[in-house]
Formats: C-alpha cells, structure tokens, sequence
C-alpha cells in the first residue's frame, strides 16, 4: 500500500511539472472535467484557476445555459447557488427567466478563445434577452443570436425600443447581492441607468462601464470566506459611478487606437504559461477527474411544449458534437444543492 502511494505521488509530481511547461490556455482549455478536490477559487479573476467545481444545471425553473457544447458552465457552489436564487428573485419581478452564459471552465484557467477573467469561478454572464417561451431545444441554444441594447447607427445609446424598465430592474436586482462585488455593463447603459433609475441607487456604484457588454452583463462575486488563495479585488469607489469616470467613456480616448512606435520591432505575445499561475494551479490540473456518478446534468424537466423529440438532440450529443475536447455524457452534479449560507 506504502509503494502504491509513493508511486501515485511521484507520479502526480512529474504529471504537475509536464503542465506547469505548456501554455495555460491548451491545458485548461481541454480539461472535460472537474478536479476531484474541494471547491475553492485560486488566484485573481483574471489569473487563476479553480478546484472542485460543480455544474450549473442546463436547466432549472427560471433558467436555460446557452451555448451548451463551450463546456463553461462550471463554478464554485457560491456561485451556483446565487444564479439560482437570483433567477427565483428575477421571476418575482416579472422576468421570464435567465439565458446564462459563460461562468468558467471545468478546472476554471485560461481559455483557448473568449474571455481573460472567468478563471475562478465567481463570475458569469447573464443575457439581456430573457428566456422565451416555450423554451429553447438544446440545438436553438447553440444558434440563437444575442441581442444587442444599442443602436447600433449611433454611438455608445441605448436603443429604447429593445431596452425596458424590467432590463433596469433585473441588473439592480443583481448589484444589489451582497456577495456581488461588481456587475459589468456597456458605458451607454451605465448612463442609462444613471439617467433614469429613480428607485434605491445604494447599490449603483457597483455596476461598472466595460468595453461590448451591451448583449450581456457580467456578474461577478466577491472571494468568498474560507477562501484563503482567492485574491480579491480592488473595492469599488464610494458613489454612484454617475460621474466624470462615466463621462470619460464617451470622449474620444478610450476608443482611439493605441500609438505604434514605428522603429519597434513586433514582438511575438508569450502566451501564459501554467507557471505563471498561482502554484496550486499546476495540482489542480494535474488532479484526478471528479467520478462519473451518473447524475443526470439537467435537473428540471419542463413539460414538453417544444419540437418533437426525435428532432432534438441530447446535451450530451450537442456536446459530442463540437470539435473541441468535450465532457462525457454524465457531468458530476452535487447530491445535494449548496446554500447561501
């Protein structure tokens, strides 16, 4: 038993130190599965990973993943259980129910296309567009289009006729947690907000103007307690955020074009490497898959009011059908749903 233990840890170290040499992206970006370790986040937002994730459901009573086959539906528990108690709380006032977008990759990390935060498993983005009715098939989440709330025939405005007081109310609703720490939106429809909400604004200063953002926002929650590698972020300034910070978006300097200097030679971006990374990340890679448990990974089963079913494909098939390394049929699912405690 003492040798096979030796021969496991030995292994384990040279698994560990063959991915701390390749770049962060190719390594977690093919991870199909969680770590089977305890659920913590690691690192920044923008620089870490995370261990022990779980899935969010693809679907639950005021929700549907978009994007199935992208394999990003995984965070820490404090998370998960405030998507899910944020998507009760979003029905209270009339919204339909939330398309979630990208939270983080199975072992969190880098990623081979898309976003430089989303490593830790505290963030994820929620659509504008609100979840139809009857709800999508697996093969409409992979197509359907995002919804922009400008006009896009002027600059940074919101387009009233697709922006409604109910858009407003759900992203304050979610500023409003006090594990969210900031909620990203578009410069026009920070403005906007400042403009019209008439209701509570204690919570305003939180949601923060970012470049795009305007199909989606971006939720992202505080380093929980109990998470001592998690390293936490600036706090917020003190106001409203309706200020010359915001005045600044809509002058010409964050849009113009960074000055080359002719004479430079380019350089070749070095990609991240796993190295780069906090230490523990290159363990968490190099960790043992969570079991298969056989866990169905949609936990709620809406009537059948879509298309027929043998036109629809599975998760599962719509998964197996991407051409990037994806989960296998059956996703680890918690037994039993963490709380907001």
């Amino acid at each position: 038993m003492l040798a096979i233990s030796v021969v496991s840890a030995l292994q384990l170290q040279m698994e560990t130190a063959s991915a701390e040499d390749r770049p962060a992206k190719e390594v977690f970006g093919h991870m199909a599965l969680p770590s089977a370790t305890g659920s913590q986040p690691i690192g920044s937002y923008a620089k870490g990973c995370q261990s022990g994730a779980i899935a969010m459901p693809t679907d639950g009573p005021g929700w549907q993943a978009m994007r199935l086959s992208r394999n990003r539906r995984w965070g820490q528990p404090q998370l998960i259980s405030f998507l899910e108690q944020f998507s009760q709380d979003a029905q209270k006032i009339g919204w339909p129910g939330l398309l979630l977008g990208d939270i983080s990759q199975p072992r969190g990390g880098p990623m081979l296309t898309g976003h430089a935060s989303h490593q830790i498993g505290l963030d994820v983005d929620v659509w504008w567009r609100p979840m139809p009715t009857p709800r999508l098939t697996v093969e409409q989440r992979e197509t359907v289009p995002f919804v922009s709330m400008l006009d896009k025939s002027k600059f940074l405005t919101v387009d009233d006729r697709k922006w409604s007081p109910l858009n407003a109310r759900l992203v304050m609703m979610a500023a409003s947690y006090p594990q969210v720490e900031r909620v990203f939106v578009n410069p026009a429809i920070k403005q906007k907000l400042c403009q019209t909400w008439t209701g509570d604004r204690t919570f305003m200063g939180k949601i923060r103007p970012i470049y795009g953002h305007d199909e989606h926002f971006h939720i992202r929650l505080e380093c929980p307690p109990g998470a001592p590698n998690c390293k936490p972020q600036a706090a917020v300034g003190k106001g409203d955020g309706c200020d010359k910070s915001l005045a600044w978006w809509f002058s010409k300097e964050p849009w113009a074009p960074p000055k080359k200097d002719p004479n430079a030679k380019p350089v070749k971006p070095r990609p991240v490497m796993v190295s780069d990374l906090p230490s523990a990340c290159a363990a968490v890679a190099a960790a043992p898959s969570a079991n298969r448990q056989g866990i169905a990974a949609q936990a709620y089963s809406p009537a059948p009011v879509q298309a027929p079913a043998a036109r629809q494909q599975s998760v599962e098939q719509v998964i197996q059908a991407a051409p990037a390394l994806q989960p296998p049929s059956d996703i680890p699912l918690p037994t039993q749903r963490p709380t907001l405690n």
